[in-house]
């Protein structure tokens, strides 16, 4: 290996692993449940950068099953969790008219 190989190696593993470090301390922190999905997409893709720099490191590309597995899951885990904050948002707050009986009253 030369010593740029060495030196992109060293740059690659410190890059992903402080990438890796403040996505799990925003997953802990918060504070709301976007701020988490959102780090949780971070720390995935900080995953799949983590496969594929291995993968170019050792000449192979037996990984990419998991990678597209990895992908997909976090994908869907966004969809879901957009959806489940859509909904939550669109529910009334208790003691708040909701939007059927705004016009019922005269």
């Amino acid at each position: 290996m030369s010593m740029f190989h060495l030196l992109a190696t060293i740059a690659v593993i410190v890059g992903l692993t402080a990438t890796a470090l403040a996505a799990m301390l925003r997953i802990v922190r918060g504070p709301t449940i976007l701020d988490r999905m959102i780090a949780s997409d971070v720390l995935l893709t900080t995953l799949l950068l983590a496969i594929g720099a291995d993968m170019v490191l050792r000449g192979h590309t037996e990984a990419i099953p998991v990678m597209t597995a990895i992908s997909a899951t976090a994908v869907l885990a966004t969809i879901l969790v957009a959806r489940y904050v859509r909904r939550r948002s669109q529910v009334p707050e208790p003691g708040e008219p909701s939007g059927s009986e705004e016009g019922t009253h005269v």
